[in-house]
């Protein structure tokens, strides 16, 4: 006589015993494990370890891969090349598209290969706003240059515009395009209590009241782009401002050791 039994054959059976999931309580959105307002790893001026390699890409006429944390962003350009279709120009043009990976961030995007929502567009204005005054778009006439950034993930859109700004200049170095200068970014935020952290997170983003972005190229002593959203006093805003300017200089001295350190391993 055949023995009866719950095991099918033919579907994929799951485990006798199933036990539900433990989250801690930082895995829990809009909670921490310590006061909002108290930084645990970091100062309010520190940011985070920045990871900067170029030259990945090799399809690319120029490539750069940057980490800060948990915000990774993959960056390629191509060009320059003719521009078709166009009238004759005597500068060349710059173009900046930002996409933002399905898993990036908590909520999935869907995936649109020909329209592009208000945070792609946004952080796209940003980025080539800071990068367009270091090209020397006046040697490529009746060119174009397309920068295209993939945020692979996101924490904090600061964080996203700065990391992709850092590594749309790098990667316009790597292609050899003639340029001014490098140019590197930071972001700061006014905490409701007053004080100026750097580089947030989208944890501490939610507990502030203002944020600023600066950018500018180091080596010439320029800010190229200033973007602030919130409510700051001019003061805190110059605050802000200073505190970025002045990690800025130490940015730009990774960016040019990843530069230096490519063109030495090929």
């Amino acid at each position: 006589m055949a023995q009866i039994t719950s095991f099918d054959r033919r579907r994929v059976n799951g485990p006798d015993d199933s036990f539900p999931p433990i989250f801690s309580d930082e895995d829990q959105p809009g909670s921490s494990s310590s006061s909002p307002l108290q930084r645990e790893s970091r100062k309010p001026k520190d940011i985070r370890p920045i990871f900067l390699q170029t030259g990945l890409i090799t399809q690319a006429n120029g490539s750069a891969y940057i980490e800060t944390g948990n915000s990774k962003v993959v960056c390629a350009v191509y060009g320059p090349r003719q521009a078709k279709n166009t009238s004759y120009s005597e500068k060349g043009k710059l173009n900046v598209e930002v996409k933002f990976a399905p898993f990036a961030s908590q909520r999935r995007k869907v995936p649109n290969r020909y329209l592009q929502d208000a945070e792609d567009r946004s952080l796209a204005v940003l980025i080539h706003q800071a990068i367009v005054p270091s090209v020397r778009l006046e040697l490529f006439p009746k060119s174009s240059m397309d920068v295209f950034l993939t945020v692979i993930e996101n924490d904090g859109i600061q964080s996203c515009g700065t990391a992709g700004t850092i590594a749309a200049s790098a990667a316009l170095a790597d292609a050899g395009i003639e340029m001014l200068g490098l140019v590197v970014s930071c972001a700061g935020s006014v905490m409701s209590n007053g004080e100026i952290w750097l580089d947030p997170t989208t944890r501490e983003l939610e507990h502030s009241r203002a944020s600023l972005t600066l950018s500018c190229m180091p080596a010439l002593g320029l800010i190229t782009n200033v973007s602030q959203t919130g409510q700051v006093t001019p003061q805190e805003a110059i605050q802000c401002m200073d505190a970025c300017e002045e990690r800025c200089s130490d940015i730009h001295m990774v960016v040019a050791s990843a530069l230096h350190k490519n063109q030495s391993a090929l």
